[in-house]
Order: structure tokens, then sequence, then C-alpha cells
């Protein structure tokens, strides 16, 4: 083995654990996710810029599909090419897949542990410290100017206050058009640029075609395929948002063969959907777990939960790819790159709304967690240790209140 072929597969491996590790510790929802991957990827390991990242970020918000997972795809791509996307993306989905299936298997076993729940609570808690690191060092890059700063306050209330959906991409839409017409004049000169993707417009293709297949192809693995593809491919917003789509949708599956569909029940789609907020990394994996609840008697529940997997995620990551190469090409146009100084901004926005909720609301119980947080902040802003550093502390905090309690 050469040694630039060496120097590629240690990227690769690179890739590999440290999305893996993420996967097994990334509790709190597609925004923490983000936080985790700007704290590990963009302070830490320097793969990629700020900006490139907040391009990531933004772009994610637009394109349909599971927002996170399509930021870790790029940063893999990023890294190591597409061997480093599908890396990525295998590495950091592969340990919820596992639990969601194992929990369509055997059930709720372990659910309401005390040592198990006050592990999840304190790694909740160190989600919203991540959350707020990340939050402040995207205002310092993106927000240096007034009119910056009321942009993302602007997109953090609008958002928090809507009870809109779709209230991320409207705020999107809106800065966009205002960077376009307005042109404010701390816009940088130059943007950065995102790598270059090969076949873009084949992965566009790709993405289309089984779109419209998705109407037309029923039955069996196929019909569930291209079920959950359509699913994944109409979801706005991340996450929160799949998991009552994918509820209501399973409810009259029509084209699945008849035992499948006769075990979606109430008591199973509370189940997955608890289960799909507590369990680490991609929310978007409650497919795993309707699609191992899907399989007939006849079928292998693991190879179900990953056709399910595979077609929820995929439309997402065809066009994050597609998107990017797009986006490349008009970061030539100085208008363009205006709109990009706004976009950027309403994301720092749509991060700050969403450490307000649902991070913050759904995590912060007491006065004890606010201490802790801001413990833990002010450790994480001045002393910058590991990830991994982090995970161990909290888990620890998590530990010790639980016998105390």
């Amino acid at each position: 083995m050469t040694d630039k072929n060496l120097s590629y597969f240690k990227r690769l491996t690179e890739v590999f654990i440290s999305f893996l590790l993420l996967g097994f510790t990334s509790f709190g929802g597609p925004a923490a996710h983000l936080g985790y991957f700007n704290q590990t990827f963009i302070q830490r390991k320097k793969w990629a810029t700020e900006a490139q990242y907040a391009q990531w970020v933004a772009l994610s918000q637009i394109v349909p599909g599971p927002g996170s997972s399509q930021v870790g795809f790029a940063l893999g791509y990023h890294r190591a090419g597409l061997l480093g996307a599908v890396a990525a993306f295998i590495a950091f989905t592969l340990p919820s897949f596992v639990v969601m299936v194992l929990l369509a298997q055997f059930g709720n076993h372990w659910q309401g542990n005390e040592f198990f729940d006050a592990c999840v609570h304190a790694l909740k808690l160190l989600a919203v410290v991540v959350v707020a690191d990340a939050c402040v060092s995207m205002w310092r890059s993106f927000c240096r100017s007034k009119v910056m700063a009321w942009l993302a306050i602007f997109s953090a209330a609008f958002i928090v206050l809507s009870p809109s959906g779709f209230a991320s991409l409207m705020v999107l839409i809106v800065a966009v058009l205002f960077g376009f017409l307005a042109r404010p004049p701390m816009v940088p000169t130059a943007s950065e640029p995102l790598p270059k993707v090969r076949f873009a417009v084949c992965f566009f293709v790709a993405a289309v075609a089984i779109f419209i297949a998705s109407f037309v192809v029923y039955g069996g693995l196929s019909g569930l395929f291209v079920d959950f593809y359509r699913a994944g491919a109409l979801v706005f917003g991340g996450g929160h948002v799949v998991l009552p789509m994918l509820s209501a949708f399973v409810m009259t599956p029509e084209s699945f063969v008849e035992p499948a569909s006769a075990a979606i029940n109430e008591s199973n789609l509370l189940l997955g959907y608890a289960a799909a907020q507590a369990v680490p990394g991609p929310m978007f994996t409650m497919a795993s777990y309707l699609g191992a609840v899907l399989a007939p008697d006849n079928g292998n529940i693991w190879v179900w939960a990953g056709v399910a997997t595979l077609a929820v995620f995929l439309s997402g990551l065809l066009l994050m790819l597609s998107a990017q190469a797009v986006w490349q090409r008009l970061s030539h146009y100085a208008r363009f790159r205006s709109a990009v100084a706004s976009l950027n901004a309403a994301v720092v926005g749509i991060l700050l709304a969403a450490l307000y909720y649902p991070i913050g609301v759904s995590s912060l119980l007491g006065w004890l967690d606010m201490v802790i947080v801001v413990l833990g902040f002010a450790w994480l802003t001045y002393k910058r240790p590991s990830i991994f550093i982090l995970i161990c502390v909290f888990v620890f905090i998590g530990l010790v209140r639980s016998y105390l309690m």
C-alpha cells in the first residue's frame, strides 16, 4: 500500500471512529448533533472552517431529509470523499439503529431503570452545554455587525413564537431574500469554497427517479423502501418533524403485506416515538424500529429495518451532494455571497431557537440542572476538554445524582 493510500485509509478510519463515538453519545436531537459536530470537527479537529460548516448547516435546513446526518455526510465527504461520506453516515447511524431494532425485538425491559434514566438526563444536559458553545462560536463568526446580530435574533424569536413546522425554512428564505436584495455592507468579499462533488447530476437524477418510482411500486421490501424513501424526501425540519409524519404514515400502510401492517398498533408507535427521542444519534432511526415491527413472520427483521433506514435517509443524502455542487457554482456571484452571509446569521438564530426549545425546555428541569449546565459551559469555554472527557464526567454526574436521590 502506497503512502498516499495509507494516508487516505487513515483519514477514512478517523472519519468512521469519530462519527461512531458521536453516534453512541450524541443525545438531544438534530440541533444538539450540530453542536457536537461543531465542537469536534470544526473547533478541535479543524476538518473545515466555520464558514464552510455554516453553509452545510444552511443547506441541511433547505434540503429535505435528516438535517444533522446531512451535515455529517458533508463533513465525511469533505474529509475522505464519497467513501468518507458513507463511513460517516454508517458510523453515526449504527448505534441507534441497533438499539431501535433490539427495542422492536425485545421490548422495553430497560426502560424505567433509574440509573439509565439518570445517565440519559445527564447527557441531555451535556447537549445543552455543547449547543450553547456552538451558538457562541458561530455568533462570533457571523454576527459581527448589528444588522447580522438583529437578523439572528429575529430568526430565533420567529421560530420560537411561530406554531408552523416550516418556521426554519421560512426564516432561511427571508434571510436569502434580504441578503440578495439589500446586500448589507458588512458582507465579505469572498465565500468559503466547498469541496467539488463528482457525479452531482447523477445523484440528483437518482433522487428524483426513485421519488417518482415510489408512487408506482407496491408490496414487500420494495414497497417498504419506496414508501419510507418518500417519507424522508418530504420532510423539512429534521427528526422532530419526521417522527409524527412516520407515525401517521404507518398507521395505514396500504402498500405493505397484510401481516406486517397488522403488527403496527398504538402501543408500538408510542414506544418507538419515545425511544427515538431518547437514544443517541439521528431521530430518523425511528424508521429502523418501524421497519423491524413491519417485518412479516417469515422475514428477517434486521433486513427490513436496514431497508427502511436506508430508504428514509437516502433522498436527503443524495440531495445534499447535489445541492452542494449547485451552491459551489453560485458562490462566484457577489449577490449570492451576500445572501450566504445573511443565511449564516439566520442559521445562528435557528440554533439559538433550538437551544431554548426543544433542548433547553426538555433538559433543564430544576435549579440543579442550571448549575450543572453553567459550570459545564464555563469548563468547555475556558479549558476546551475533549468530547470523550465531557461525556465521562456528565455520565458520572448522572450516576451520582441517581445514587443520592
